[in-house]
C-alpha cells in the first residue's frame, strides 16, 4: 500500500520560514515526478513546486522563495519555503506520479497525502 505523509506545516508571520516533509513509503520501482500542490479555502488546487530526474519546476508565485528536494535514501520530499506570505495559506499535499512531470498538473499524479496546513499571518 503505497502512503504518502506530509509534516512540518504550521503558523508563521509574514517573512517567515517553513520546511515541508513528504515521507513516501509502499512505492515499487523508480518514480517519476513528485510534487507539492496547494489548497487555499474556496480555490481550486494548484501545483507549487515539482521534481523529476530532468530538473525542479515551480509556478511564478513561489520562484526564489520556495525549494522543492529530494532525497531517496530517505524516500523523502522537501518543500523549504522562505519569506512566506499570507497569500501562501493553505493546506499542502504531496504527490507521485510514476511518470516525468507535466506541468503542474494534479490529474497526472497517482498517490497523495493526507496534507499539511500552512498558515501565515500578516
Amino acid at each position: 500500500q503505497v502512503q504518502l505523509v506530509e509534516s512540518g506545516g504550521g503558523s508563521v508571520q509574514a517573512g517567515g520560514s517553513l520546511r515541508l516533509s513528504c515521507t513516501v513509503s509502499g512505492l515499487t520501482g523508480r518514480s517519476g515526478c513528485m510534487g507539492w500542490f496547494r489548497q487555499a479555502p474556496g480555490k481550486e488546487r494548484e501545483g507549487v513546486a515539482e521534481i523529476d530526474p530532468g530538473g525542479a519546476y515551480y509556478v511564478d508565485s513561489v520562484k526564489g522563495r520556495f525549494t522543492i528536494s529530494k532525497d531517496n535514501s530517505k524516500n523523502s520530499l522537501y518543500l523549504q519555503m522562505h519569506t512566506l506570505e499570507p497569500g501562501d495559506t493553505a493546506m499542502y499535499y504531496c504527490g507521485s506520479s510514476q511518470r516525468w512531470c507535466l506541468g503542474m498538473n494534479d490529474a497526472w499524479y497517482d498517490y497523495w497525502g493526507q496534507g499539511t496546513q500552512v498558515t501565515v499571518s500578516s
